[in-house]
């Protein structure tokens, strides 16, 4: 199990960090105490421990770089650590326009100019019923009122999301098992 450390911040928020495999002076790690401190938890505190856990792989597997939590007079922070992609030679000739290229925020999903079937809720958007399996939609197939687009997990739900729109489809906009909001477009369309 990861042992974690916390501090605050320059706002004075408690971030959360993987503790470095040497231990500080005058922490339990360090005074031979980790599994002894560990067991030794109240349920409180290791339910607490548990739920970190939890939102730590949350976070893990979304696109969000930071997860503020807030309950009573407490703020919890869980940042991913940031790293630099490194950038491929075509990109820096600028042989590959990008795709937010009208100076939208990297993150942000452009504006669509066609009309686009929208997420009814924030969740996991997934393409396909199964890992592995045919995708429900595609670019250029046609796409009929009612149908299955895509499934979005929310709360261990998985839930079938129809598109509310007829016509070919010019771009499915997420990527399998990227976080999407409510009212985020998902495919766009172009009515027939």
């Amino acid at each position: 199990m990861d042992r974690v450390t916390d501090a605050r911040d320059e706002r004075g928020d408690t971030v959360v960090e993987p503790a470095s495999a040497e231990a500080a002076p005058g922490s339990d790690a360090a005074a031979g105490l980790g599994s002894e401190a560990e067991s030794a938890l109240d349920p409180g505190d290791a339910s607490l421990l548990a739920l970190v856990d939890r939102l730590g792989v949350l976070l893990d597997r979304s696109d969000l770089t930071e997860l503020a939590v807030e309950a009573g007079g407490t703020r919890l922070v869980l940042r991913k650590p940031v790293a630099v992609a490194p950038v491929s030679p075509a990109a820096a000739a600028g042989v590959a326009p990008s795709v937010a290229g009208d100076g939208a925020a990297p993150g942000a999903a452009p504006a669509p100019s066609r009309p686009s079937v929208t997420a009814p809720l924030t969740g996991v958007w997934y393409g396909s019923p199964a890992p592995g399996s045919a995708a429900f939609v595609a670019v250029g197939r046609e796409v009929a009122v009612g149908q299955v687009i895509g499934l979005i997990e929310a709360m261990k739900l998985f839930n079938e999301i129809k598109s509310d729109l007829a016509g070919r489809v010019v771009r499915v906009i997420p990527e399998n098992g990227a976080l999407v909001k409510a009212k985020q477009p998902l495919i766009e369309v172009e009515p027939l």
